[in-house]
């Protein structure tokens, strides 16, 4: 059931994906009092479920971007989290960021890097006159 969930995540068919973490959720009562972390498990799949519901928009078709030839290597991205969020949680830093101050930046960063951005904003302000910025090599 959990390829089968990944499966629906990267080729971004969330109804099927939130119909599966349903299923996991169900079937995780099974062990509800046979699995002493049993709690914490109902916690993590419900939030998973939370999560997906409400970031939905956010998670790419990687089965779609590959039959299209677009990248869906996701290392710069994680090298870009990494150094934002060390920088911005380590307690000897001035400055800290909340959980969700830290989401919105790697969504609007993602969205920059996959040149994602100028539409969102199209979306928002239809009038606005966004320019395109030439693909460095």
């Amino acid at each position: 059931m959990l390829e089968r969930l990944k499966w629906s995540l990267w080729h971004g068919n969330l109804y099927k994906a939130l119909h599966k973490i349903d299923g996991i959720e169900a079937l995780s009562y099974n062990f509800e009092e046979s699995y002493p972390k049993f709690k914490h498990l109902a916690k993590a799949v419900e939030e998973f479920h939370t999560y997906v519901e409400n970031n939905g928009n956010f998670i790419p078709n990687y089965g779609e971007r590959y039959r299209y030839g677009e990248a869906i290597a996701t290392g710069f991205v994680e090298s870009t989290v990494n150094q934002v969020v060390s920088k911005h949680f380590c307690k000897r830093q001035q400055m800290q960021w909340s959980k969700r101050g830290a989401h919105l930046l790697l969504q609007t960063r993602a969205k920059t890097l996959s040149r994602e951005l100028g539409s969102v904003f199209k979306q928002w302000y239809p009038d606005m006159q966004i320019e395109e910025l030439a693909e460095t090599a």
